[in-house]
């Protein structure tokens, strides 16, 4: 009699390690500001940071979009940039070298596109585009949803959380309720506005949460390393805080949160 043998494809991963499993992140297609008219889309830090942890941990990460397609750094964030305002970001430097991850950013995925029982968590890049492109999207609040009602991690960093101000579960009520998360903190707008001479975001993540009812909106000092995981949602204050968040998700993936 013929034995059958099940197979099991392998991934491998940082040392040589098998794919634990799969986590999707979410990065803004590329938009303009209407605040500033400058191109905008995702911050280079908190896609490179999250992903250099899943990647160590063992996890395998795929990477979609608002649009498909082409997704963009902002220019502050690129380390080659010549404001060399993220020029110690090494991370970056360091996958920006690799055409895997130059071709990743080329050929993102629709987020319409991707089924969530293919993933164990999600995680939402941040940057100055999903100040428009993630609050109100209505089929990102589905996918995020889904993720969070199947008790899967479910992350946001910095400006990625303005989707948390309106999102809401199937029960109507807004996925935030009851939680205490963070985002980016008006300290954080200060000194962006002041860096650059001008107000650059629409509205402001800590001003608009503030205003729910039934939630608490907490943020440490300015751009020092703060995340909250509160249940299986996971938040980041701003882009010194993504790998502190995808550790938190790494956590909650192994039980040991």
């Amino acid at each position: 009699m013929e034995s059958k043998v099940k197979e099991e494809k392998r991934y491998v991963h940082a040392h040589g390690m098998p794919s634990k499993g799969k986590t999707l992140m979410v990065a803004s297609s590329p938009t303009v500001s209407k605040q500033t008219g400058w191109p905008i889309g995702f911050w280079a830090a908190e896609l490179s940071h999250p992903l250099h942890v899943f990647q160590e941990a063992g996890y395998e990460i795929e990477l979609a979009s608002t649009e498909g397609g082409e997704i963009v750094m902002d220019g502050y964030s690129n380390p080659t940039d010549e404001s060399g305002y993220s020029a110690h970001d090494v991370i970056s430097l360091g996958y920006m070298q690799q055409d895997w991850f130059n071709n990743m950013l080329k050929n993102t995925k629709k987020l319409t596109e991707v089924n969530a029982n293919d993933y164990d968590a999600i995680f939402l890049v941040g940057g100055q585009g999903p100040m428009y492109t993630f609050r109100g999207n209505h089929d990102l609040e589905k996918l995020f949803t889904s993720f969070y009602e199947s008790n899967k991690p479910s992350a946001a960093v910095c400006h990625s959380t303005a989707l948390l101000l309106e999102v809401k579960g199937s029960n109507g009520e807004l996925l935030v309720k009851g939680k205490i998360w963070t985002g980016f903190a008006n300290a954080e707008e200060d000194y962006a506005d002041q860096a650059v001479g001008q107000k650059i975001q629409p509205y402001r993540i800590e001003d608009e949460a503030k205003k729910i009812q039934g939630t608490t909106f907490k943020v440490s000092d300015a751009f020092t390393s703060y995340s909250i995981t509160d249940g299986n949602l996971v938040t980041g204050q701003q882009q010194n805080s993504g790998a502190a968040a995808a550790s938190m998700v790494v956590d909650l993936l192994s039980g040991s949160e």
